[in-house]
């Protein structure tokens, strides 16, 4: 056993001296692996910057750089970044003057509805969450799987008769009735991951608290919420992601003027009789993916430590 984890050391993949240290050996099979996984984004990405005669030319062209001659030649190509224009703004027609796509309409829809529709739903469900957490009802599992059978039909079984309810109503193609729709999905979502973060709370200063005089509201605001700011990020990235790449709802339940990028982005598949433009569909996902990628990254502290919330007892 020994020997074994000498070589180990030796070879950079384990180090005895402190259990949160690892050896570059570890550090770069974690690297490789996720550089595997990152390959495809990393694909979308390199097919945005090539012209679109070389998206599908043979041999492929793989890199925007040889790497200091490490990759040859016929592999590079030459990066461009034409297609983030043509996103905005290109020809509809073969040899027509370019027009306006709509595409900063779209992006604008999709950020306010996923935005506001997962805020609406992380202020309603911890409310709720937290109810259920310090105040459980009879028969509270019976409750909790009820909003939970919210999640489990597919979207394509319940789209009929939510179709005929917003026809009755009034809300096709409106903010407001997307945005609902969005937020009572997301909302089992939230109290499920929300409770389970309450539940891990000790709720020893929680009593203190009203021992000492404070109200309901202020050991929820004061004592209970800053203690799952993590668990509220992991929840808002989450949710985040799956109302961002939502498909069927917005496909049939917005409006010209209400449109979401997953929606629009059909639009780019053909380009004017002339074929798939696969750089061109290729930088409005790279674009895409930018709100989702830099909300996530700003919040990756509090995203990790929510994920392993309760898994290590302290």
């Amino acid at each position: 056993m020994s020997q074994s984890s000498s070589f180990l050391e030796r070879i950079g993949f384990f180090k005895s001296g402190n259990v949160g240290e690892s050896g570059w050996g570890r550090t770069l099979g974690v690297g490789l692996i996720s550089l595997f996984y990152f390959l495809p984004v990393l694909f979308i990405i390199f097919t945005s910057l090539k012209p679109q005669d070389m998206a599908l030319s043979v041999p492929p062209t793989l890199s925007p750089t040889s790497l200091f001659g490490l990759i040859p030649d016929h592999y590079v190509f030459t990066p461009t970044l034409e297609n983030f224009s043509s996103v905005f703004s290109r020809s509809m027609t073969s040899g027509g003057a370019p027009e306006p796509t709509g595409f900063d309409r779209y992006f604008f829809n999709s950020i306010v509805i996923a935005s506001t529709s997962v805020f609406l739903a992380l202020i309603i469900g911890t409310l709720a969450a937290y109810g259920f957490s310090r105040y459980p009802l009879k028969g509270n599992d019976t409750y909790l799987f009820i909003i939970l059978t919210t999640r489990m039909l597919p979207a394509i079984v319940v789209i009929i008769p939510v179709i005929l309810m917003f026809r009755v109503v009034g809300l096709s193609g409106s903010y407001i009735g997307i945005i609902l729709l969005y937020t009572a999905f997301n909302l089992a979502f939230t109290i499920w991951m929300m409770k389970s973060f309450f539940d891990e709370l000790s709720t020893d200063v929680e009593d203190a608290a009203r021992i000492d005089g404070s109200s309901e509201t202020k050991v929820f605001l004061k004592i209970c919420l800053p203690q799952v700011i993590a668990g509220l990020a992991a929840t808002f990235v989450f949710g985040l992601i799956l109302t961002w790449n939502e498909f069927l709802f917005a496909l049939l339940l917005t409006g010209p003027d209400t449109r979401t990028v997953p929606v629009a982005m059909n639009q780019a598949v053909s380009s004017g009789g002339r074929g798939t433009d696969w750089t061109l569909l290729a930088s409005i996902e790279t674009l895409f993916l930018i709100p989702v990628f830099l909300v996530t990254f700003f919040l990756q502290d509090h995203l990790l430590r929510g994920v392993t919330f309760g898994t290590v007892k302290r």
